[in-house]
């Protein structure tokens, strides 16, 4: 029997969830179990597609040219997988192929509501997605991590958690479990860790109808002995099953913080579930990597020249191929996210100390990157710093639009084609649009 395993995340969004999925899923990959992953997301979008960057980060595009969560990036990155878009589940998927059916008339001339035509296409969508082979050998995972976007009580993603409610039921108590995922806040006033919110937020897991057997703290240092019995007192649990996901160097040191309390050989009873005793090398590689990482003496420092740089999600890929480019020559990298509006001689006007931290920034860099972009908006400040990287001789790459402008840079700087950015780069609109 497919094995589920459901994250759920309390409190605050952004806590983690991806990542403590991601590494959940990859201890019990080191075990030889074959596993794959699902995202929920309770958005009305069909997919990220269309989003801004600000919303929900950058779209992580899958080998299908699915365009999806950035979580679903983690677990290809963790797990090494190769997911597919229909492993991204959206609302607006579940209505849309829900309401497809009644316009064919699957449904009998019934009423079509939440419950149960609602639940039982997420359901379903789950059950059909988890027999999906995702390590290139046509052969059907054994564990299913899910992971359900947003906080618990969010009206949107109610239905999600009335589906799992049910589906509990379905597949039998030894083959579901629920993973809650909630953050201990530590007031810098007291230095104290708050557990109320914990205690809340599993009080309304419980209430719609799901009982979590892990409990996954985050936290800024680990949690003290005391806090860990008084979360197992009033959210009755075991104290071996709040597990403590403090701050660490690295994420791809989560996985080992999970394995060192004990979360394989819980779920492995959880479960029942066939787990190897010998020597682990997936996990013994990836605690040799953590340590090479921490060890990291030489530093690069990349300009990121963009338009999106108040949230570093938005050009996640990048930073995670800088990060993985780094580790592989032995440097530690220091990522210099610049502003690229700030480098133009307007904001010299309106606002000259950004326009000097901007270019001081810049100009302290070993190395700068243009990525893509949208719109004219820091268009101008794109080309003068690739003028600036040419003329100093810098490293420089530019991806998608980035490529373009430094074209166009050299077409009007050194060959003195003075309309040709405005002929390529309405060609880039156009080719977007």
């Amino acid at each position: 029997m497919m094995k589920y395993i459901l994250v759920t995340g309390g409190v605050i969004s952004g806590i983690g969830k991806g990542i403590i999925a991601s590494s959940v899923g990859t201890i019990l990959k080191s075990c030889g179990l074959r596993v794959t992953a699902i995202k929920i997301d309770p958005y009305i979008n069909i997919d990220a597609g269309t989003f801004s960057p600000y919303e929900h980060g950058e779209v992580f595009v899958l080998d299908d040219g699915g365009e999806v969560d950035l979580d679903l990036g983690n677990y290809e990155r963790f797990l090494d997988i190769r997911l597919t878009r229909d492993n991204n589940l959206t609302t607006g998927k579940i209505y849309q192929s829900v309401i497809n059916k009644e316009r064919r008339g699957d449904y009998l001339g019934k009423t079509v509501q939440v419950v149960p035509h609602i639940t039982d296409a997420i359901q379903e969508w789950v059950v059909n997605q988890a027999k999906v082979p995702v390590d290139g050998d046509e052969i059907e995972p054994q564990v299913c991590v899910i992971e359900l976007g947003g906080t618990v009580g969010d009206i949107e993603s109610m239905p999600f958690v009335e589906a799992f409610r049910q589906f509990q039921f379905k597949v039998k108590r030894e083959n579901f479990c629920n993973i809650h995922v909630s953050l201990i806040p530590q007031p810098s006033a007291t230095g104290e860790q708050k557990t109320k919110p914990t205690q809340n937020s599993v009080r309304e897991l419980r209430g719609l109808g799901l009982s979590p057997d892990l409990i996954m703290c985050r936290c800024s240092t680990a949690l003290e002995n005391s806090v860990k019995e008084k979360i197992s007192m009033f959210c009755h649990v075991e104290p071996q099953q709040v597990i403590c996901v403090h701050d660490v160097t690295s994420i791809y040191r989560v996985p080992l913080l999970l394995e060192n309390q004990g979360v394989v050989s819980y779920l492995s009873r959880r479960l029942n579930m066939p787990i190897e005793t010998k020597s682990r090398t997936m996990l013994t590689k990836w605690k040799e990597m953590s340590d090479r990482s921490d060890r990291l003496l030489e530093h690069c420092s990349i300009a990121l020249v963009g338009k999106y740089t108040k949230f570093s999600d938005s050009y996640a890929s990048v930073i995670k191929a800088l990060e993985h480019s780094a580790l592989a020559i032995s440097h530690r990298l220091e990522v210099k996210y610049i502003d690229s509006a700030y480098l133009e001689p307007s904001t010299l006007q309106e606002e000259p100390v950004k326009y000097h931290e901007a270019w001081q920034k810049l100009c302290s860099a070993d190395g700068v990157l243009v990525p893509g972009g949208f719109g004219v908006r820091g268009t101008e400040g794109k080309i003068h710093a690739i003028n600036w990287a040419r003329k100093q001789r810098k490293p420089f790459l530019g991806v998608c639009l980035g490529m373009q402008l430094a074209v166009c840079e050299y077409a009007r700087n050194v060959l003195g084609w003075s309309g040709v950015i405005t002929l390529l780069f309405s060609y880039h609109l156009s080719y977007v649009q």
